[in-house]
């Protein structure tokens, strides 16, 4: 079970899988397609929805309070599927054997012809261990609108990303008129970022034009199947700050969960009473948001919006323990943030 797979339970909800680190009762996740008269999607003969806003899942599965479960890793109460109602498993790394195996799956799709031409290029270079097939071309119920979304696994599996990426026959990167199209796929998520800001941060991560449809094609560098960074840190919730940091280290933010090296500047708001005792204390950054993977460099100056945590971890690494500020998608009161300042 690896991190952007998808897990289908018996009533036909869809999870996709945070993370690689879950309690022995759960698969921690939330809903990405589920069963409504009204979606736009077909899966298994049934009309889906999808949902991209992962604390919708609260209530999508409000009937289910089963599903609600605390994680001791992100302090927090957030959603998964009881491990004894999983009924499907659909793995990001067999579904590109499996397409590769079988392109009649999806060569109807609009982005289909894209996708095999893709998939062939990643086999010829060796890497078909480094790459797997998220979003809905994972389970089957794209649409003429659907983006290809990949991953890739670990340092090799990055290394490989930058190469498939870096040719340009098959995927464009934006430029010139596509920029604004890119500015405006992302700036809904990160409100108030300007426009130069906010492209030289999207520049930095694996993204493009696919050169046969047009489709917006990524892949997100997660971590590889041996990466322990997590396995033993546990994290409580204390508030919630803003402020400028100064990233330090960024060799663990270029993969999910990012993990960035900060040195805090200035703390802009906080529900912590005398926040600025905390400021120098704060030393890490913590992002299970895929939007902020690869993003930043160490130097860059971050404007940040998220949980103030205080972590512990058996190894007593700097990054990993003490106080930190958390990204994740499971906030109900406010879009957690992440952008360059300039």
């Amino acid at each position: 079970m690896r991190d952007r797979d998808y897990l289908m339970d018996q009533h036909g909800v869809v999870f996709k899988v945070i993370g690689d680190v879950h309690p022995a009762s759960h698969y921690l996740g939330y809903v990405k397609y589920h069963p409504d008269p009204h979606g736009d999607r077909q899966l298994l003969g049934r009309t889906y929805r999808q949902n991209s806003v992962v604390s919708k899942s609260f209530g999508i599965l409000a009937e289910r309070p089963e599903c609600y479960v605390y994680s001791d890793v992100l302090g927090c109460v957030i959603t998964g599927l009881p491990r004894g109602q999983v009924a499907l498993h659909h793995s990001c790394r067999t579904a590109l054997s499996t397409i590769h195996a079988n392109p009649h799956l999806v060569r109807n799709a609009r982005a289909g012809a894209d996708l095999l031409a893709i998939i062939d290029r990643i086999v010829s270079l060796g890497a078909r261990e480094l790459f797997g097939i998220t979003g809905s071309f994972l389970v089957g119920c794209f649409n003429d609108r659907s983006d290809i979304d990949l991953v890739c696994y670990g340092p090799d599996g990055y290394a490989a990303a930058r190469e498939l990426f870096g040719v340009g026959d098959l995927i464009r990167p934006y430029a010139g008129d596509t920029l604004m199209q890119l500015y405006l796929r992302r700036a809904k998520y990160m409100a108030g970022s300007a426009f130069d800001t906010l492209i030289k941060q999207e520049r930095r991560k694996f993204q493009g034009l696919t050169a046969g449809t047009g489709a917006h094609i990524n892949c997100e560098p997660i971590r590889c199947d041996c990466d322990q960074t997590f396995a033993r840190t546990t994290a409580k919730e204390i508030g919630h700050m803003a402020l400028l940091a100064k990233i330090t280290d960024h060799r663990e933010g270029l993969v999910t969960p990012a993990l960035y090296g900060i040195k805090v500047k200035t703390i802009l708001s906080s529900t912590v009473d005398e926040p600025d005792s905390f400021a120098r204390k704060i030393t890490h950054m913590r992002s299970y948001l895929g939007a902020y993977t690869g993003a930043f460099r160490t130097g860059d100056i971050v404007h940040l919006s998220g949980k103030l945590v205080h972590t512990q971890d058996d190894t007593q690494d700097a990054h990993r323990s003490g106080f930190g500020i958390e990204l994740t998608p499971w906030s109900v009161t406010e879009s957690y943030l992440a952008t360059l300042t300039g």
